[in-house]
């Protein structure tokens, strides 16, 4: 991999795309030169990236020659029309897309949990559901402390997670609850300002949503623990930006709260926010725009044998999606 490499975005000017290109920014990426990818309608554009602007040109088929790391967040169809172009091409794609995470051939990486995965991949590398990543930058700790037999939790996930548009509805429909005008909707089947949906993707014959069981499903591939379960219910909340999820665990070992309060300590990407004396604990308008995800109000479970809840919170736009890209990015690089 040359070490000062030609990186494209494709999807450059959406909400993940334009994270990305902070993200690389921020972190001081060795970009040698870079290619800002996306639709027929985006194209002329310009973004900011340190201190130039560049200009977007159109996805084609053609776009690849001579890029060596394509970050993809344009959504699932583009990633399966143009990913494995990129890769005949030579270019290794991070697709944040569902397209390719549960296909064998392809690693699905959590830098911090299973970065040596990144080796084994064949032109694409997936990144994870975004709840998914923020939930288990809490859970694999524990998991390799107490050994995670199955987990139940309920999600409260940002409406930035479904795109701009999401947010413009959200942001339009507490306006017009103030004046007291009628609400009206295009993104989501009801009103999301001062409600709660629990309804993330599509339902699948189960009662469950697809949402729903990547955490399962992606959790298994990312720890390496084919035997994992979650029962999981993912609620879409009036909030703008990071979600947040309520997780009670159950492992195979006795949990002690202060080992678990430790090892969470001590692991990377994660800050523990805990102390409900002093009102302390995670929460979404803190840990935006944030890096880290944040655990907190960790309690032995009561209903639980060798239980423990706990509640973690992430900027789903970065740890759920443009951070973890550009990590996995990082590690291709090493």
């Amino acid at each position: 991999m040359n070490r000062t490499p030609h990186i494209a975005i494709v999807g450059a000017t959406g909400a993940v795309g334009i994270e990305m290109l902070k993200t690389l920014e921020k972190r001081h990426f060795p970009v040698g030169k870079l290619t800002l990818l996306a639709s027929a309608r985006s194209v002329g554009k310009t973004l900011p990236f340190k201190g130039a602007d560049h200009t977007v040109t159109e996805l084609t088929r053609d776009s690849f020659q001579g890029i060596d790391i394509a970050l993809f967040s344009a959504g699932g169809s583009i990633s399966r029309e143009f990913a494995p172009i990129a890769a005949a091409a030579g270019c290794v794609v991070v697709d944040n897309s569902s397209a390719f995470r549960m296909e064998d051939s392809v690693p699905l990486v959590v830098p911090e949990i299973n970065a040596s995965d990144v080796r084994k991949h064949r032109g694409i590398i997936a990144n994870p559901n975004c709840t998914t990543a923020i939930t288990l930058m809490a859970l694999y700790p524990l998991h390799k402390a107490f050994g995670v037999k199955r987990i139940f939790a309920a999600t409260y996930q940002a409406v930035s997670g479904t795109g701009a548009k999401a947010i413009e509805e959200l942001a339009r429909q507490v306006e017009q609850v103030v004046r007291k005008q009628l609400v009206t909707r295009d993104v989501y089947p009801h009103q999301i300002a001062f409600n709660v949906l629990p309804h993330v993707d599509s339902f699948l014959p189960t009662g469950y949503t697809k949402e729903e069981m990547k955490m399962e499903n992606e959790g298994r591939k990312i720890m390496h623990h084919p035997g994992f379960r979650a029962s999981v219910t993912c609620v879409r909340v009036p909030v703008y930006r990071s979600h947040s999820v309520a997780v009670n665990a159950e492992f195979e070992r006795p949990v002690s709260l202060a080992i678990a309060q430790e090892v969470l300590k001590n692991a990377p990407g994660l800050d523990v926010v805990d102390d409900p004396e002093n009102k302390q604990y995670p929460m979404p308008l803190f840990t935006s725009e944030k890096y880290n995800c944040e655990v907190g109000r960790m309690r032995l479970d009561c209903a639980l044998d060798n239980g423990l809840c706990f509640w973690v919170s992430g900027d789903q736009l970065l740890k759920g999606a443009a951070l973890n890209a550009v990590q996995i990015a990082e590690e291709l690089l090493r």
